[in-house]
């Protein structure tokens, strides 16, 4: 029974060279283990330097053993043991990070070039895929940024663009965070800083707004002159009904000019007291 037993095995690990390798590295990674301890209790003052690490609050230590990730994930914060010669750290941030997107040269949808910037907040939330799954997660991020802030404003129309810049910025978020989840990268906001036009765009819509504004500066100055006109005939009606009214306005003139101390005082005489002096010339009989 156990010669059929070995015969299986043997057989299997023919048929599988791979597994046989498997096996062999298995082998020669425990040695490797073992020899590792030994070196560190033989030299255990001088190996409590490399031995121990320490890690902050805000990082995490992917350890690989013999170029595997070791079980239980990411190490961290705190004091943690590792083997000399065989494990090898890499430190990832959990901060955000904070990195402005180049000005980016972008053709509208209604043929206008515009130069876009925006700013990108973003953090990593698992260090292990960081790690593996891509060679450089910030700088990877920056990329699938610039790219993604050209593919969407490409789309969108330069009105389009400067009144719905909130929209368009969360379209972007999602955008992006769900490109680099695999990676372990988690995008918390994205803000458009800026959208400059070309100089002659500048001074075509300038010389529009202005014109705008003269147009309705002039409708405003002709409903007050209707307005005026209307009031004006209301004095005159309210003012025809009571000639004694017409000279409590004489009198109020008067009064405003005696205030600024002019030295010219100009008197109104009122028609109906020229026509009470005798030998005044009647116009009817004329």
């Amino acid at each position: 029974m156990a010669e059929e037993i070995t015969k299986q095995q043997r057989t299997s690990l023919i048929e599988n060279p791979t597994e046989v390798q498997e096996h062999q590295n298995d082998i020669c990674s425990s040695l490797l283990v073992i020899l590792s301890y030994f070196l560190a209790f033989i030299s255990f003052p001088i190996s409590f330097i490399f031995c121990f690490k320490v890690v902050q609050e805000y990082e995490r230590a992917v350890i690989f053993r013999l170029g595997r990730n070791l079980s239980g994930g990411a190490k961290g914060p705190g004091l943690f043991f590792v083997l000399p010669c065989i494990d090898e750290i890499t430190t990832i941030d959990l901060r955000t990070v904070t990195f402005d997107v180049p000005p980016q040269e972008i053709l509208t949808k209604d043929s206008v070039t515009i130069t876009v910037d925006a700013v990108v907040y973003y953090r990593i939330f698992d260090p292990v895929r960081s790690v593996n799954k891509v060679a450089n997660a910030q700088y990877s991020t920056r990329l699938l940024a610039a790219t993604s802030l050209r593919n969407i404003l490409g789309t969108k129309t330069l009105q389009e663009i400067l009144v719905d810049k909130e929209s368009l910025a969360l379209r972007m978020q999602n955008m992006l965070d769900l490109a680099t989840d695999d990676w372990g990268v988690k995008v918390e906001r994205i803000e458009l800083k800026d959208v400059r036009l070309p100089v002659e765009m500048q001074r075509a819509m300038a010389t529009e707004a202005e014109a705008t504004r003269d147009a309705r500066a002039k409708l405003v100055a002709a409903e007050g002159e209707q307005k005026a006109s209307v009031a004006l005939k209301e004095a005159a009606d309210t003012i025809n009904k009571n000639p004694v009214a017409l000279q409590l306005r004489y009198l109020q003139t008067l009064t405003d000019i005696a205030a600024e101390k002019n030295s010219t005082i100009v008197f109104p005489i009122p028609i109906e007291l020229l026509r009470s002096l005798p030998g005044a010339v009647n116009p009817k009989s004329n």
